[in-house]
Formats: structure tokens, sequence, C-alpha cells
């Protein structure tokens, strides 16, 4: 369930801050970077941060080393002292279970004391490998430190999750981790959809402006319906659009969010929603917006290609939009408010 400077189109601003894939015990970097480690999810990813440090000291000395490329977050299972642990119960396909899991604290504990961010103290992605069956849930803790959520696992296959959330009293903010959980059954692979502009969502038009590079660039998504700007969209999570990206191969993560606030007087509610956004390396991402209007959370899927994974400079090629099954919200409980997708 989640980020950098955030600015956007018609007065909703955003940043993109990556996280990362999942590995137990390992620490894995950004592609074709030595990483920095940092927190995914919620950062503040300053561009400027990853540029050569200037020449300093006396005469003669040498110029200082560069700034080491922030690491994007979620590729830790353990980051900061904090580590998440699945349970470790069996899942199934198709089979609606109750998936728990705990984040043990740098005492050793099970940690239970969490800012609230969006209107959540811990927002929980799911994802296969392959960057289908992506889900956004919120899971209930209990008062042993155990996280749970109903989820159903769509088909079999290697899973991501995510854990979004910011440990109450660290200095130092929010972080993402991941870890893989293995669904059983017959594990048939999806291909990742080829990039287009724009997507069918249950009745909606979702369209993408912008592309995703390597610098700053600007990405506005635009609402429609019966083909007229959805300028009514309502408020989920404590805004108006909310943004995950997962990069292809190690499923480096990102949550992003707009700056503005519904009823803020000056943050509009449609069709424009815009992210400012960088991309840590040139690859494949797949984006999922989400966006609530008529009391029901839809969630549009995007293609991304930046430049090619090995090129020494890369350079955008078109965004993309991909289509996604609407979710209707359920309609009480803390545990219960997330969607799937």
């Amino acid at each position: 369930m989640n980020t950098v400077t955030r600015v956007g189109a018609f007065g909703v601003g955003i940043t993109l801050a990556f996280g990362a894939a999942f590995g137990v015990g390992n620490a894995v970097g950004p592609i074709g970077s030595d990483a920095k480690p940092t927190h995914g999810g919620h950062n503040g990813g300053d561009p400027a941060a990853a540029q050569p440090a200037p020449p300093g000291g006396a005469p003669g000395a040498a110029p200082a080393a560069p700034a080491a490329a922030e690491e994007p977050g979620g590729l830790r299972v353990s980051e900061r002292g904090y580590t998440l642990v699945p349970s470790g119960d069996p899942l199934a396909v198709g089979v609606p279970a109750d998936f728990r899991f705990q984040i043990i604290g740098p005492d050793g504990k099970p940690w239970t004391r969490y800012e609230r961010s969006h209107d959540k103290d811990l927002h929980l992605i799911v994802a296969r490998r392959d960057l289908s069956g992506f889900q956004h849930v919120h899971p209930v803790l209990g008062s042993d430190g155990t996280w749970s959520v109903p989820l159903t696992f769509p088909s079999a296959g290697d899973y991501r999750v995510f854990a979004d959330f910011a440990p109450a009293g660290d200095p130092d903010g929010g972080l993402t981790l991941g870890a893989d959980v293995s669904v059983s059954g017959d594990y048939r692979a999806t291909p990742l959809p080829a990039p287009v502009r724009t997507v069918e969502v249950d009745g909606y038009a979702v369209t993408l402006e912008g592309d995703l590079t390597t610098s700053a660039s600007m990405l506005t998504l635009n609402v429609s319906k019966g083909g007229r700007p959805v300028t009514n969209l309502q408020p989920y999570l404590g805004a108006y659009g909310h943004l995950v990206a997962l990069r292809q191969g190690d499923l480096a993560y990102l949550h992003v969010h707009p700056q503005g606030e519904p009823g803020d007087g000056k943050t509009p509610a449609g069709p424009g929603i815009g992210f400012h956004a960088q991309a840590p390396s040139a690859g494949s991402y797949r984006l999922y917006l989400d966006f609530q209007h008529e009391g029901v959370v839809r969630t549009a899927e995007f293609t991304v290609r930046v430049g090619t994974p090995d090129a020494g400079s890369p350079t955008a090629v078109p965004t993309t939009v991909l289509p996604s099954t609407p979710v209707a919200p359920p309609a009480t409980g803390e545990s219960s408010d997330g969607h799937s997708h």
C-alpha cells in the first residue's frame, strides 16, 4: 500500500521514488549502478543528489568522489534494522485466505508502532514476477505484531509482496521492504503487454501523456468517460490518484502520490493527474494507476519502456497504457479496503 519531490499537472504534483525487488539477506543495487542503500516508497529523491560532488579541499587535492546513486526501495527484505517476514503459510490458487506477515524491528521483536501515511499505517503491494496479478491492499495489525489481510492469488507462480510503511519514531522516515512468496499450481507466464497510449477500464478511458525517462519528466494521466472528461474524481486514501511502478526483471518498486489534497481549494478532481517522474535506469516498467469514481476503485496499467537496458545513455520511447480489472472497494472494515487487479 505507498516519495520524492512531488509536482503535477493541474496543480497536482508527485515524484517517484523507486522501491526494489526482494532477496532474503541480499542487497541488490539498481541496474547498471553501484547503489547506496536507501529506503523506497516515500523518500525524497533529489535528482541533483546523484550528481558528482564538486571538487574541494586544498589546492592539488583530488576531486571529491561522485555521490553514489540511490538504491531503489523494495529490493531488500531487510533494511535499517527492519525485516519483512511472511508467515510461510501455504498459498493456493483461487482460494481466499488471510495472508499474514510481521515486520521485525531493530530490537528483534515484531514492530507495532507506525506513522499513518495516506490514511493507512501500511500499504501492501502484491504482483506476480511477470508483473501480472497486481493487488494493493491494507492489512490490519494484531496485538502480537502480526499483519493480516484477505488475499486471493489468481494464478500460480512466484509473487513479490512489498510492505510500504513508516516506522514511528524513525528519523529516516518511510521505507519499502520486499519478499517473494510462492503459489503452488500450474505456472503459465504472462508476456508483458505491448505499449499503448490509452486504455479502457470499465467504460473509462485513461490516456497517458508524456514519456518516462532517466531525467526529470512529466507524466499526465487524463480520465474520461463516454468521451467527456471526468472532473469529479473521488478521494481514495487521501488523494485523487495513486501510482505504483515496478521495473521488469528485479521488480524495483515505486509508490507516489499527488502533492495536493482533495478539498484544499486548489487541487482539481480531474480529469488530469500529473506526476513529475524520473526512472532510475533504462528498462521496461509497469505502472499501476489507482483512481476512484462513483464509489469504485479502478486501476489502469501501463507498460513503459525507457531507452534500452544496455544503452549507455538511455533515451525514452513512448510510454504505454494497458487495461486492468476494476474492483469495488469493500463496504466496511479496516482490513478490507484494499483492492486487487
